[in-house]
C-alpha cells in the first residue's frame, strides 16, 4: 500500500494523459467524417500522431537530460494542450495532421518522463508491484478513452477543450508531488539494426504488430461508420479491441514461456487471419456479432509485440536490453506512422473489408518469414521471462530489463 501511495502521483498523471491523448485518435476520426474529410485524410491523421510519437520518443530524452524531469513534462503537456485546443480554430485537414504531430509527441514524452521517474524509484522488491499498477492505470484509462466518443459530440469545441483541460490537469500530479525528482537519467542510444541482428522476426513481429494495431484504432471508426455502427456503437467497438488486448495477455504470456516463441508467434498470426475474416463476416450480423469479433482480434494481434519482444530478448545480452527496446520501438513506429494512411486508402478503394484484407496480408508475410527464420537457427536453450512491454516509449527497456531476467 505505502508503494501504491508513493506512485500515485504518477499513476494518475498516466490515466488523465491516456483519457487525453487517447482520446483524440477516435474523435478525429469522427469529427473528420462529420466535416466531410475523406478517408486518406483521416488515416493521414493518424499518421501524423505517430509521426509525433517517433519524435517524441527521440527527443524528450535529451531534454529531461537538460531541464529535468518536471520540466520536460510541462514542455510535453503544453504541446499537446495545444494541439488538442488548436482543433477548435480551424477545419482544415492538414493543420489537424500538424497538431497531431503535437498530440503524439506530448504522449510519448509524457510517458518519457513517468517511465523514467518510475524506474529511479522502483526497487526490485517493488518493481513487480509497481509495473502491474502502472499496467492497469494504463490499460484502464485507454480502454475509457475509447468509450469517451459516446459521449464527446464530434467536431465540436467542448469535446475538444474537454480533452485539452484533461491533458491539461495530467500536469499536476506529477508537477505538485512531494517526492524529490530522480537523477536525470542517460538517453539510451537507438541502434535499429541492434534489434534486427539479435533477431530479425522480432523486427518483422512488432512492425506488424504496429500494423495490427495502428490501423485498427486511428482507422476503426472509419469501418465501423462503413459497417453501420453509431457514433456510441464505434466506442465500443474499439473499447471491445483494447480489452481483448488486455485480456490475451495472461494466457500467451503462459504459452510464450512453455513453448517455442517462434511458434507462439506463427499460431498468433493465423488465428488473426482468422480473426480478421471473422471481423469481416460479422459486419452484417448485428451490434453483438461485431463486437465479439473486434474483441477476437484484439486477442489475437495485441500480444504480438511482447511476444516478438520476448524473442528478441532471447538473443540478447543484459546490457542490451535496454537499448534493444528502443531499437524495437523505433520499428514499431516506423510501421504505426506508414499504417494508418494506408489502410484508410484502401478502406476508400475496396471498402471496408480491405482494413482487414490489409491487416490479413501482413500476417501472411509473418508466418512466412517466421517458418524461414525456423531454418535459420535453432531456438535458444535460455530464454527470458515473458513481459507484457507497453508501447509507450524508447525508455520502457529500462523498466522491464529487471523483470525479464528474474
Amino acid at each position: 500500500m505505502r508503494m501504491l501511495i508513493s506512485f500515485a502521483a504518477l499513476f494518475l498523471s498516466v490515466i488523465l494523459l491516456q483519457l487525453s491523448t487517447g482520446g483524440v485518435g477516435p474523435l478525429d476520426a469522427i469529427s473528420g467524417l462529420t466535416l466531410g474529410f475523406d478517408k486518406a485524410q483521416i488515416g493521414f491523421l493518424g499518421s501524423a500522431h505517430f509521426v509525433g510519437f517517433f519524435i517524441g520518443c527521440w527527443w524528450v530524452p535529451r531534454l529531461m537530460g537538460n531541464v529535468g524531469h518536471s520540466r520536460a513534462f510541462a514542455v510535453c503537456t503544453a504541446l499537446g494542450a495545444m494541439g488538442l485546443i488548436g482543433h477548435t480554430l480551424t477545419e482544415d485537414p492538414l493543420a489537424w495532421a500538424a497538431m497531431r504531430i503535437a498530440s503524439g509527441l506530448c504522449m510519448a514524452g509524457c510517458y518519457t518522463v513517468i517511465e523514467a521517474w518510475l524506474n529511479a524509484k522502483v526497487t526490485n522488491e517493488t518493481r513487480g508491484r509497481a509495473m502491474g499498477t502502472y499496467r492497469i492505470a494504463d490499460l484502464s484509462a485507454s480502454l475509457a478513452a475509447q468509450l469517451m466518443i459516446a459521449v464527446l459530440p464530434p467536431a465540436a469545441y467542448m469535446s475538444y477543450n474537454l480533452l485539452a483541460i484533461l491533458c491539461c490537469a495530467a500536469l499536476l500530479p506529477l508537477t505538485m508531488t512531494k517526492a524529490s525528482q530522480p537523477a536525470i537519467p542517460e538517453a539510451a542510444r537507438l541502434r535499429p539494426k541492434l534489434a534486427w541482428n539479435c533477431s530479425p522476426l522480432a523486427v518483422a513481429g512488432v512492425i506488424v504488430a504496429a500494423l495490427s494495431s495502428a490501423s485498427f484504432r486511428m482507422v476503426g471508426p472509419v469501418y465501423g461508420q462503413e459497417v453501420g455502427l453509431a457514433v456510441d456503437q464505434i466506442a465500443f467497438f474499439l473499447a471491445s479491441f483494447v480489452l481483448g488486448g488486455a485480456l490475451a495477455q495472461y494466457p500467451l504470456g503462459w504459452l510464450a514461456d512453455k513453448y517455442d516463441r517462434r511458434w507462439v508467434l506463427i499460431w498468433l498470426s493465423a488465428i488473426a487471419i482468422v480473426s480478421c475474416a471473422i471481423t469481416m463476416a460479422a459486419s452484417g450480423t448485428g451490434t453483438i456479432g461485431v463486437m465479439l469479433a473486434a474483441g477476437f482480434f484484439g486477442f489475437t494481434t495485441f500480444p504480438i509485440f511482447s511476444v516478438s519482444a520476448a524473442h528478441a530478448n532471447d538473443f540478447a545480452t543484459s546490457e542490451q536490453r535496454v537499448e534493444l527496446s528502443a531499437a524495437l520501438m523505433f520499428w514499431y513506429a516506423l510501421g504505426a506512422i506508414a499504417s494508418p494512411y494506408i489502410s484508410s486508402t484502401l478502406i476508400d478503394s475496396y471498402g471496408p473489408p480491405a482494413l482487414f484484407a490489409y491487416v490479413a496480408a501482413g500476417h501472411v508475410l509473418l508466418i512466412v518469414f517466421g517458418l524461414s527464420r525456423m531454418r535459420a537457427r535453432p531456438a535458444p536453450e535460455d530464454r527470458t521471462r515473458y513481459v507484457y512491454a507497453p508501447r509507450t516509449s524508447f525508455f520502457i527497456g529500462r523498466l522491464l530489463k529487471r523483470s525479464r531476467e528474474r
